[in-house]
């Protein structure tokens, strides 16, 4: 008896007992958080306000934004229009809002399980890749965040979330809901509510909207300011197209419907003209979510941005940009605020931001990043170097001057922007290590890493270029750029408050002192001569294969500014070069930002350090193909973390960025003052 006892206690048994006691335990613990969550459920029930009470609450938060001195620049705050019942919603708003925003919102409780699985499946698809969630908030939850909490991101809002979505679920009808949603939901322009944004953007009242219309305003909801008919109508006409398509697939209008819904045929209401300061609220603003995590209250939000400097760039952007081109334009302070942002010609016709969104090939203003990297890896400015045909694995750059002007130094090679000398660079010291160059600074695009990189084949942006010429400027400690300097409530609570921060060296001084001089001598003597403002200015030039894309990039007296210009299709302009438009845009803007500034001469003494001066000039720094790379601060990294090599693009030259006659290297160093260093 005692002998089959244990026998029926091993083995297979044993393991019986342990899962059905899992199970057990399993079902305890469910069982405890559904009763948990149904508590959790009740109270916050009771603790809801009435229909009534939440019908005349305020819509949105109230946000003055204000310039460096103070002045309020705008007001992004709550229009309201007229309340509207559920029944004095057109048929079509409710049935394209339900559409695209929440299919199933008939028949979930408040929160959509076939969501949240879906969401929780693209999470763990792209855990790791750095994306952005997938969203799964049901209107009823969009609802609870826009009265009730805030848009951060993190698990314990999300549970608020939750149980409040189920909370109202279980207190309001599905009509009451809808009704709460649709007056209080944020359209873009400051309008709050589906009367609020009928009425900014067609001139008539809510209950007057026709399908199309309907699918505009619907399709505003997921990102306001990028689809908004007034500033962007082809993106709010694809957006609604969008709309319409998701209503039919919904079965609630038909194919016929469809057809007659003319979005592009819909009137708009006229628009006062904004200036060129809203490209940079649209770029500051939403930086107040990673910022700030308060309630819903009136924001008094302090920012760099300086207005006569604003204007100053509006007009040099606009008086100098070819026809039918673009330009932009972005302004940094040394310690990173943004004191002027120009986006693009004209805000109402596109805000679409130029200055931080578009990636473009930066041409010869990527020779920073080369020829750092050759001033880190040893050589001087003063180094002599031989233009020369070059022939990098079947790639032979060519000079856009046609000729090859024989022994030179550095600094010539640079100011001059020669080609075949930044080739030459960029295979001595590595491809890869000009890259991590580049990350260093503030590179956040692909970088490619074939021979043509150095003459930058690599898109960027406007911004993050600015911001490592900014870090040379600073002596090479970091430059992030930022827009807000504090945020306080209506009565002066302070919130936010931006600190500086030095702790980032990302070249040793005597590198930016080199690269200082580089670029001193290109605008003194070389291609950069039309940013020349009557006190030092250190820059660079760019300009991509057919004229494609214009830049200059430079600094003088503390303010760092880079200018763009090219069309948004990519289309050549003969008449584009980056030492000619952009160059003479960035003096006319230039001569107005420091002309209260004092005068302030460039540190460009190179002292070597002693590794330098050593025989053994690996010593420190290794071999430049000794493949120790490191990363934007500087850690070392493997060579298995730098971006695998793309197929080679055509090679892209400078046009005409060269002197078109052999280079003379006596009165070059008789402009600067430097005959005295060389050895006769």
């Amino acid at each position: 008896m005692m002998a089959r006892t244990k026998k029926s206690m091993g083995g297979p048994g044993r393991a019986k007992i342990w899962l059905i006691r899992a199970l057990k335990l399993g079902a305890v613990l469910g069982g405890a958080a559904l009763v948990a969550l149904v508590v959790a459920v009740v109270v916050a029930m009771q603790s809801l306000p009435s229909f009534e009470s939440l019908k005349s609450s305020p819509n949105g938060q109230m946000i003055r934004v204000h310039a460096a001195d103070g002045t309020v620049i705008v007001s992004l705050g709550p229009s309201f229009g007229r309340w509207l019942s559920h029944d004095q919603i057109p048929q079509v708003m409710t049935d394209a809002m339900v559409s695209v925003e929440d299919k199933r919102f008939y028949h979930h409780p408040g929160v959509d399980p076939i969501g949240l699985a879906r969401a929780g499946m693209f999470a763990l698809k792209i855990r790791g890749t750095g994306r952005r969630m997938q969203g799964a908030s049901t209107i009823t939850q969009q609802l609870v965040r826009n009265i009730f909490l805030t848009n951060s991101y993190s698990v314990s809002r999300k549970g608020k979330e939750i149980i409040l979505a189920l909370a109202i679920e279980r207190k309001f009808s599905k009509q009451q809901i809808l009704e709460l949603y649709l007056n209080k939901v944020y359209f873009g322009g400051g309008a709050y509510g589906i009367d609020a944004a009928s009425r900014k953007f067609f001139g008539h009242p809510a209950t007057n909207l026709s399908l199309a219309e309907s699918a505009i305003i619907a399709g505003l909801v997921k990102a306001p300011s990028s689809y908004s008919p007034t500033a962007d109508a082809q993106a709010a006409i694809g957006r609604a197209g969008v709309v319409l398509d998701v209503m039919r697939e919904n079965g609630v209008i038909t194919s016929e419907q469809l057809a007659n819904a003319r979005v592009a045929d819909v009137k708009l209401a006229p628009e006062p003209k904004q200036n060129s300061v809203r490209y940079f609220t649209d770029w500051a603003l939403p930086q107040l979510e990673n910022l700030i995590d308060e309630p819903n209250e009136p924001l008094e939000v302090y920012t760099t941005i300086d207005l006569g400097m604003q204007r100053a760039a509006t007009d040099a952007i606009q008086a100098n940009v070819p026809g039918k081109a673009q330009g932009a334009l972005v302004s940094l302070d040394r310690d990173g605020a943004v004191r002027a942002m120009v986006g693009g010609l004209d805000y109402v016709t596109s805000n679409y931001n130029r200055a931080t969104k578009a990636e473009r090939q930066p041409g010869s203003a990527w020779k920073l990043f080369v020829y750092m990297a050759a001033l880190e890896g040893g050589y001087t400015p003063d180094t002599s170097v031989v233009d020369e045909a070059v022939d990098i694995d079947g790639w032979q750059p060519r000079n856009s001057s046609g000729h090859y002007s024989g022994q030179i130094d550095v600094r010539t090679a640079f100011a001059y922007s020669i080609n075949t000398v930044a080739a030459k660079l960029g295979q001595e010291v590595g491809f890869t290590t000009v890259a991590d160059m580049a990350r260093r600074f503030g590179i956040s695009t692909t970088i490619n890493t074939h021979p043509s990189m150095v003459l930058g084949t690599s898109d960027v942006r406007l911004i993050d270029m600015t911001r490592a010429f900014a870090s040379v400027a600073r002596k090479g400690v970091a430059v992030t750029p930022y827009g807000i300097t504090r945020v306080t409530t209506a009565d002066g609570r302070l919130l936010y408050s931006h600190q500086d921060d030095t702790s980032r060296v990302l070249v040793a001084p005597w590198v930016a002192a080199g690269i200082t001089d580089l670029m001193q001598t290109a605008v003194n003597t070389g291609t950069g001569r039309a940013a020349q403002i009557g006190r030092p200015v250190a820059g660079k030039t760019g300009t991509t294969s057919s004229n494609k894309d214009g830049w200059f990039i430079g600094f003088s007296s503390g303010i760092t500014t880079g200018v763009w210009m090219g069309r948004d299709d990519a289309r050549p302009i003969s008449v584009l070069q980056g030492g000619r438009a952009p160059a003479q845009a960035f003096a006319a803007y230039m001569r107005v930002a420091v002309a209260k500034r004092p005068v302030e001469q460039f540190e460009t003494e190179v002292t070597l350090p002693e590794w330098q001066l050593e025989p053994d000039n690996e010593a420190y720094f290794g071999a430049p193909d000794d493949e120790r790379y490191v990363d934007e601060d500087g850690n070392p990294v493997s060579p298995g973390a730098i971006d695998s090599p793309e197929p080679r693009p055509e090679p892209r030259n400078d046009p005409q960025e060269e002197p078109s006659a052999k280079i003379d290297q006596k009165w070059i160093d008789t402009v600067l003052g430097r005959e005295k260093r060389r050895q006769p």
